[in-house]
């Protein structure tokens, strides 16, 4: 909330010194006194890109947080479908098989999320274990065809945790393309500066109303930048699956 508030006073002392040093700067002569309409349109323009960029970006932040939550959502799924399908595996096939998905759920859990947030990549030991995983069922005996079928779907639950977990390594790195954030840059230093162009005069009203504005953008920067990666900032997408998953655990136990 502090990071908020200083942000939000910065961005008002910002647009209040670019309006106060424009209008000062800015010909008196052509103060209220543009006749033609082609700079409104310019204006306008400038207005309608820079509204159309912060839509575009929130729909990819959208889509970033929704994609990145579906694949943690399945990673746990196959998670769970490991571990109740090898309950019925034969020792001591059962203990190791599942020994390796409490393991690798609580890796997850305890340090991938935070090298997530921090380092925006996955843990290498993390992944370690969930080989360790794959190595403990390959070594299940298929001489008796119910465990070998046990096995083959057990294996089919553990290529859904393999492909999300690196769907969920895509999305920590994944951010907002840069020119966009550029083209947002620059939309809103043209919209600080609208003002000025348009001729307005240095009045109490003016200067709140511009004030206003600067908070408005230096809020919304500021946000943007926090929902910029799914697994940092403040919207960080929930680890709720991964600790309903160890939850199961104990209920299939």
């Amino acid at each position: 909330m502090v990071q908020e508030l200083i942000v939000a006073g910065l961005g008002a002392v910002i647009a209040v010194i670019v309006f106060v040093a424009g209008a000062k700067i800015w010909p008196e002569e052509w103060q209220r006194e543009r006749g033609e309409t082609a700079e409104d349109l310019v204006l306008d323009l400038v207005k309608h890109l820079f509204i159309a960029v912060i839509a575009f970006m929130v729909v990819l932040f959208w889509q970033q947080d929704d994609d990145a939550e579906r694949h943690t959502v399945a990673e746990a799924k196959g998670l769970v479908g490991i571990y109740s399908l090898a309950h019925n595996l034969p020792e001591p096939h059962h203990q190791r098989v599942q020994g390796f998905v409490r393991e690798y759920t609580g890796r997850v859990l305890e340090r991938e999320w935070g090298l997530m947030r921090r380092e925006h990549r996955l843990d290498t030991a993390t992944q370690a274990t969930l080989t360790a995983l794959q190595d403990a069922l390959a070594a299940v005996p298929t001489d008796d065809p119910a465990v070998a079928d046990l096995r083959f779907k057990t294996f089919d639950s553990l290529q859904q945790v393999t492909e999300a977990r690196q769907d969920r390594g895509v999305d920590a790195a994944r951010r907002v393309p840069r020119f966009l954030w550029i083209a947002l840059y620059v939309g809103a230093a043209l919209v600080l500066v609208s003002p000025v162009v348009s001729g307005r005069r240095i009045t109490r009203n003016n200067v709140l109303v511009i004030a206003l504005l600067g908070v408005v953008i230096a809020s919304m920067l500021l946000q943007f930048h926090n929902l910029d990666r799914p697994f940092s900032g403040h919207a960080v997408v929930p680890r709720e699956a991964f600790e309903n998953a160890m939850t199961t655990f104990g209920q299939i136990d």
